[in-house]
């Protein structure tokens, strides 16, 4: 095949040996003369390979777009692969081949050439078989190199753009993450300060009067009863008068911690508010709160302030009545510790 000869290394060398004398080819040795002065005065980089005798013309423009003084270098298909950058000759060359054996249904490719100043400029590379040998080989082959390079830096400006807005968009993308997981975290925070009592770590009044809620609710869905006790430090104030506010403050802590480990993990204890706390038994009759209120009563009479007094609860302790408001369900266990105090303390009422 004629056309594979011609643009492998040794058909090259044998179309060196056919130009001995490059300077006696001149453009004449194209058919018309129209065609030449058209050739003559177009921009782009024009070619014309006569694959029969290695010959290969190109136009002003040609040797123009790459700073060459018109017609100054060799008619010949090295010409062409020396400007070639070496980094994609592999690749033009492929292309090259796979159209003039039929692989590829046509011959376009984009690469960089050297110019005359030793820069490189990208160039679309078009061509097309025009001709052809009476056993199917190439005879002629025409095409045109289109200066590219302003097109390709400025989509690789472009590319270099999208990738900075892609990456500050990765960023603030993180960023907004981040910030979310934080708020996420703060309003975790803040959830568990609005239902948690500082001093203590009991729930808050907040919690516990959504969590009476909840069983009130569950109550009359599942008829199943819960019980409310509420608890009050006898002669708080009487605490703080005589050690200060810092030992009455530890000895609500201690209740705390002793009413913690004679529970359910299932109840809530909360402060109701200053000495006075609330306890939500779920699933739980007033009998069994009783039981409950006395096991507590006994454990925190072992509580002392400063390791030395003891400290007694009054207790009132209700069952939930589904047919009353919740309102009513508090105050009655308000009424309940109300008699227990009235009762002379250290007492259960209800």
């Amino acid at each position: 095949d004629v056309s594979h000869r011609a643009v492998t290394r040794g058909s090259r060398t044998r179309m060196v040996s056919m130009l001995q004398d490059n300077d006696t080819i001149r453009i004449s040795d194209l058919n018309d003369a129209a065609v030449r002065g058209i050739l003559e005065v177009i921009s782009d980089g024009v070619w014309d390979w006569n694959a029969n005798t290695g010959f290969v013309y190109r136009n002003p423009g040609w040797y123009q777009m790459l700073g060459y003084e018109p017609h100054s270098l060799n008619n010949t298909v090295f010409t062409w692969e020396n400007v070639i950058h070496p980094d994609d000759l592999a690749r033009v060359m492929a292309c090259f081949d796979a159209y003039l054996s039929g692989v590829a249904p046509d011959y376009r490719v984009e690469y960089r050439c050297r110019c005359r100043n030793g820069d490189f400029i990208w160039i679309e590379d078009r061509g097309r078989i025009i001709a052809r040998n009476p056993d199917g080989s190439v005879a002629r082959m025409i095409g045109a190199h289109r200066d590219i390079h302003a097109q390709r830096e400025l989509y690789a400006r472009l590319e270099l753009h999208n990738r900075s807005l892609e990456q500050q968009v990765a960023e603030r993308t993180a960023e907004l993450e981040r910030l979310n997981l934080a708020l996420q975290h703060q309003v975790e925070e803040n959830r568990r300060l609005a239902e948690t009592d500082s001093l203590t770590g009991a729930a808050s009044r907040y919690r516990l009067e959504q969590a009476v809620r909840l069983e009130y609710e569950r109550a009359r869905r599942f008829k199943e009863p819960f019980a409310v006790i509420a608890m009050d430090v006898d002669d708080f104030k009487q605490i703080n008068d005589r050690h200060g506010h810092g030992v009455g403050d530890q000895t609500l802590i201690d209740i705390v911690r002793l009413t913690r480990g004679s529970i359910r993990e299932i109840d809530l204890l909360a402060r109701w508010g200053g000495d006075e706390f609330m306890l939500v038994l779920p699933n739980t009759r007033l009998p069994d709160a009783r039981v409950v209120a006395e096991k507590l009563r006994q454990r925190l009479s072992h509580a002392r302030v400063k390791g030395i007094e003891p400290v007694t609860l009054s207790f009132g302790l209700v069952e939930s009545d589904p047919d009353e408001q919740v309102s009513h369900l508090m105050a009655r266990v308000d009424r309940a510790l109300y008699r227990a105090k009235l009762a002379g303390k250290d007492q259960l009422s209800g």
